[in-house]
């Protein structure tokens, strides 16, 4: 699944092409994403001017004057600028027309979304519940400290749950958690606020190295212009099962916890430090 980076990657890769563009047509080939694609966008775009791509979570938000388009990349998905006339593959559901080009959603197992939001988009259901940005300032060691008292649940639980901090998924929690050198199932209420303090640092630095090179592509990302990611190239610990610590030499480890693949060093990473 796309994490933040691959988004904020796309974000930055399709805003100067499409800011202040005004839609011509939406096409939509294929409804049937994770929720259908409203109808309403066929009819309330055209004519309407892109004002500001964003990203909050991972979501992508394109703003107009009249509302909101909220997307999510889904398992697979992908946005790309392509020539309006480019012929369509089987899993490219939704064009956004802007005259000679257009913005493509491509997701081969549809589990995307592309919804409108005409009022508040604070208030939306998909967005209301998100914790702060881990790249903003109101993200810290502290903020990790006073929100983790009394949990008894692992701290890469702690570190992925979208209410305390967005968009901090499975990839860059275990990068973020090895660079920090806490075990990803030690308990988070029983972390001190110096090792939170160095956790939130490597999380921003690890996902701003990220997005400085483009992301992850494990499977099918690519960005908006359908470049692939190379942060892989820089994993410590994500998929190297078996392999050697890059810092220690001892093997890396792989777990299953809350249904997903945890990989950590044993030696870098020992319970308790």
């Amino acid at each position: 699944m796309p994490e933040l980076p691959e988004v904020e990657t796309t974000c930055r890769g399709i805003r100067p092409h499409v800011e202040g563009h005004v839609v011509s047509a939406v096409v939509v080939r294929n409804p049937r994403l994770r929720q259908p694609v409203p109808d309403v966008l066929r009819h309330v775009l055209p004519g309407q001017q892109l004002l500001h791509v964003g990203r909050r979570a991972k979501y992508l938000l394109l703003h107009f004057a009249e509302g909101c388009v909220i997307v999510h990349l889904g398992m697979s998905g992908s946005l790309r600028i392509v020539a309006a006339d480019e012929p369509a593959g089987v899993h490219d559901h939704v064009d956004l027309v802007f005259g000679a080009f257009a913005l493509r959603l491509r997701d081969p197992r549809r589990f995307g979304l592309v919804l409108w939001q005409p009022g508040e988009l604070a208030s939306h259901a998909l967005l209301s519940h998100l914790g702060p940005e881990p790249l903003s300032e109101a993200f810290d060691g502290d903020w990790l400290y006073r929100i983790s008292r009394g949990l008894r649940a692992p701290v890469k639980h702690v570190l992925m749950d979208g209410r305390r901090v967005v968009g901090v998924g499975n990839i860059y929690a275990s990068e973020s958690l090895f660079r920090a050198r806490i075990h990803p199932l030690e308990q988070a209420g029983r972390i001190g606020v110096a090792r939170y303090r160095r956790l939130a640092d490597e999380v921003k630095l690890t996902l701003s190295a990220a997005i400085e090179a483009g992301g992850s592509t494990l499977r099918d990302f690519v960005g908006g212009d359908g470049q692939p990611g190379y942060f892989q190239q820089q994993y410590f610990v994500y998929g190297r099962e078996g392999l050697a610590c890059k810092v220690c030499a001892t093997p890396v480890q792989r777990i299953v916890s809350g249904q997903r693949a945890t990989y950590y060093c044993p030696q870098c990473q020992r319970r308790g430090r």
